[in-house]
């Protein structure tokens, strides 16, 4: 496979966001993009690849099919893995981590595959196989059909890698992104998160206005690999994308240490230029001078049975400050039933997709421009 070939590229998504990082794979242009089982398909050589790591919000991964063949037992699969063109696709002198799964195949034993594969890569190309290695191959064995992808993405893409202050139970970049999206968000409205925790959903929204790459300050797993032009990268991640904004986004929290957390992250993320973080609890919120936008937030959830009565009284206050001082601007609320929701006293569209945050089952629930 040549440097211009296309692949089939997988990208996952958080289970319940396919739609949203669909439609922003077809906005970025990239070609074919559409909705799998966890994720979305597109297709595009390797400059596809690194740009897919680069510019997309709400992927978590970036996965590559680099071939297929059927094997029907391990000494099949041991003969074709050592003709896999590996050289093409992998450096000897980068260790790679290898891992399998089979489905519905005559090779059911995940671990023996992944021998075979290890063996063949250590013999035929000289790499080094290590746990640690953040270069994953993924074998795939469904209906005797063994398919072979890399992770090009390395950590998680929601690491962007300028956010070190973390709140607890912080909602993941790649969601919020998501989630501003789900709300109508595109850059050019102001956002207010009354809860803003480490500042996640308030730098995310800044970053959108500002036109910033969310993967500009990180480094990913295809710089490993075989076919990775370090000159073509680096003009691709140095082009300039930012744009102009008089937009400004509020965060406020309850919490002095959360809101010196995102003050900390907006820095490091270069976007403090235009986000401001107030210490304030929920009943003293007002809206800010301007226009109206999105009030967007993530409040406490209960993990136990009960809690759901004792923090009725938090979502309570937190709707009747919004009805009283936020006419004009929607609202989007993430959280676990709808109960908690309707306990806002807002008047609610019907709920997003469950989405999952980690082993808790999420939604997002949201209003047209309050009256």
């Amino acid at each position: 496979m040549s440097k211009t070939d296309a692949f089939e590229i997988f990208l996952v998504a958080t289970p319940g966001l396919e739609v949203p990082l669909c439609a922003e794979a077809a906005e970025k242009g990239f070609v074919g993009a559409r909705k799998v089982p966890g994720g979305v398909t597109c297709r595009g050589g390797w400059s596809e690849v690194w740009r897919a790591n680069l510019e997309l919000r709400g992927a978590n991964k970036v996965l590559v099919r680099i071939g297929s063949f059927p094997a029907v037992h391990l000494a099949q699969l041991d003969k074709r893995a050592r003709k896999f063109p590996w050289a093409d696709f992998l450096r000897p002198d980068v260790s790679v981590k290898v891992e399998a799964t089979c489905r519905k195949s005559r090779i059911y034993h995940a671990g023996a595959a992944r021998q075979r594969i290890e063996t063949a890569i250590t013999e035929t190309l000289g790499a080094q196989i290590s746990s640690e290695s953040s270069l994953r191959v993924m074998l795939r064995i469904e209906k005797d059909l063994c398919t072979f992808s890399l992770d090009t993405s390395g950590e998680p893409l929601h690491k962007r890698g300028h956010k070190e202050a973390v709140a607890k139970a912080p909602m993941r970049e790649t969601m919020a992104a998501m989630f501003l999206r789900e709300c109508g968000f595109a850059g050019s409205e102001p956002v207010l998160d009354p809860m803003c925790g480490s500042g996640t959903f308030v730098i995310e929204a800044a970053e959108i206005a500002l036109g910033l790459n969310p993967g500009r300050s990180r480094s990913f797993a295809f710089e490993q690999l075989a076919s990775f032009d370090a000159a073509a990268w680096n003009a691709m991640r140095s082009a300039d994308t930012r744009r102009d904004t008089d937009i400004t986004f509020h965060g406020s929290d309850r919490n002095t240490g959360a809101i010196e957390a995102s003050r900390t992250n907006a820095t490091r993320a270069g976007v403090d230029g235009l986000t401001r973080f107030q210490h304030r609890v929920v009943s003293d919120l007002k809206a800010p001078d301007g226009p109206p936008g999105l009030v967007i937030v993530n409040p406490p959830y209960g993990a136990r049975i009960g809690d759901e009565k004792r923090l009725r009284s938090l979502y309570g206050a937190l709707g009747k400050t919004l009805a009283q001082n936020f006419r004009g601007w929607r609202v989007g609320i993430v959280t676990t039933t709808p109960g908690l929701a309707r306990a806002t006293r807002l008047p609610l569209l019907p709920p997003g997709p469950v989405v999952d945050h980690g082993g808790t089952k999420i939604r997002l629930f949201r209003t047209d421009p309050l009256a």
